[in-house]
């Protein structure tokens, strides 16, 4: 099924004569409209779009010409992302009246660059706030795994439809946990890089400094292909700090020997459920990463990232409540009005708190390489839920699903989510965060790599039977 081909067989297949890019599309798009009823996943196709660029991959490839890393390869992004030619959403109908895109996100003038074939924009928690994607607006976006439960958030069109076989690769942004959370929900590989490592050019801000923007996939190397294909300095983005391409595809089978790879504990048992510390424990013994580290100050770097998400996300948008309250999703609206009425003092002093823990952070980096933290306390819970039990305590389930990721946004620090099957490949699967120290996003797709391959994390094509 050339559905289930990851990113890298289909463009190594285009370039060698096996398939075209043209005949990858086709099927791309028959899973979609087989499989979406039942993920809903999508909120828009460009497949006219996506059939001109195609088209350009099997001309040039008819003449002659090298082909980039991704070419034919199709891919789709969380509506946040502008997209020329359709307004930008961020799964909101406030935004619905907005003027057309004018240009695509730099993100995805990338992978244009690399080949890639874009056929649509994916479903998401109204304006990235949220851990599960039930969007009021355009429905709740369903796990392929099964259906009755939530994709995670707030990029759950992103994962699902990696993890449907709709398409082998999905652009989604990470604020709190935002790619680990469905990432691990949905049962696929996602990274987030380190904070202002790639550009936020053309994306709708959630809390400008806390987003990340980053890829889903169904192997490491897809993710290593597609974030080499978007790395790069963007002057006119103040928010991206990279100052040069570091490209790590080529690293990604480099090994583990020589890393000094520890696994947390302390706050990061604590608040994980049995999958979650089984599915952590099995990585951590195929590593031989000991247990034990303890990752400072991560129950107030995750209040602190509270304050700072609702003080920014209620100030931006502020205008709007005012006079569309009524337009808002309703599970984030209350949230945003009261982010808007946060004292100040309270951001001052989360801020404050940033600039230590930070410190902290890197000062753990210097005994270790990579850590190892669970990614969700839970498997994914069924649609509406509201509460979950947790190492016998009832927790608000939306919230807490960013439980294990929060504090780690709050540092800034690149993690690849892996996706484990604990309780074998029939159940739900769960994740694990591969953690590194800033700017080493190379040592944790390595890690990430040696898992997949000794058969420890994988991401299989759900069987829907389309």
């Amino acid at each position: 099924m050339i559905t289930a081909l990851d990113a890298g067989c289909v463009a190594a297949s285009i370039r060698n004569g096996e398939l075209r890019a043209q005949e990858v599309l086709d099927a791309c798009i028959e899973r979609i409209e087989a499989t979406d009823p039942q993920v809903n996943a999508f909120t828009d196709r460009t497949f006219e779009r996506a059939r001109r660029e195609a088209a350009a991959v099997d001309a040039s490839r008819a003449r002659g010409e090298p082909l980039p890393a991704l070419a034919g390869v199709p891919y789709a992004v969380k509506n946040l992302f502008d997209i020329e030619g359709l307004a930008t959403r961020a799964g909101s109908k406030v935004l619905l009246g907005e003027a057309p895109a004018r240009a695509d996100a730099v993100l995805l003038q990338r992978l244009r660059e690399a080949g890639a074939v874009l056929v649509g924009a994916l479903n998401m928690d109204e304006f990235a706030y949220g851990f599960t994607t039930e969007n009021s607006h355009v429905g709740a976006c369903r796990n392929p795994h099964d259906t009755r439960r939530t994709a995670g958030g707030s990029s759950g069109g992103s994962a699902a439809a990696v993890a449907a076989g709709q398409v082998p690769l999905t652009l989604g942004s990470d604020t709190n946990g935002s790619i680990r959370v469905p990432s691990s929900l949905c049962g696929v590989f996602g990274l987030k890089p380190t904070f202002g490592r790639l550009s936020r050019r053309g994306s709708f801000p959630f809390v400008a400094s806390l987003d990340h923007l980053g890829p889903f996939a169904r192997s490491v190397t897809d993710l290593a292909l597609s974030y080499d294909a978007m790395q790069g300095p963007d002057p006119l983005d103040p928010g991206c700090h990279a100052t040069r391409t570091q490209p790590v595809a080529a690293l990604v089978d480099a090994g583990i020997e020589g890393l000094r790879i520890g696994a947390l504990a302390g706050y990061f048992d604590e608040q994980a459920g049995a999958d979650a510390r089984s599915a952590a424990s099995l990585a951590a013994r195929a590593l031989h990463a000991p247990p034990g580290v303890i990752w400072p100050d991560a129950a107030l770097a995750r209040a602190a990232a509270f304050v700072t998400t609702a003080s920014e996300a209620g100030a931006l948008h502020l205008p709007r409540l005012r006079e569309q309250a009524a337009e808002f999703e309703p599970l984030s609206v209350d949230r945003l009005i009261a982010g808007a009425l946060q004292p100040a003092e309270w951001y001052m002093r989360a801020q404050r708190f940033r600039r230590l823990y930070r410190d902290k952070v890197n000062a753990l980096f210097r005994d270790w390489d990579v850590l190892l933290a669970p990614a969700t306390p839970v498997c994914a819970t069924p649609i509406g839920t509201e509460q979950f039990e947790l190492n016998g305590a009832l927790v608000p389930a939306r919230p807490s699903m960013g439980l294990l990721t929060q504090p780690i946004s709050y540092a800034g620090c690149p993690v690849v989510a892996v996706p484990l099957w604990p309780n074998g490949t029939s159940a739900l699967p769960i994740g694990v965060q591969i953690i590194a120290a800033p700017w080493r996003e190379d040592l944790a797709l390595r890690v990430a790599r040696r898992l997949e391959a000794d058969g420890i994390a994988a991401a299989p094509v759900a069987s829907m039977g389309a």
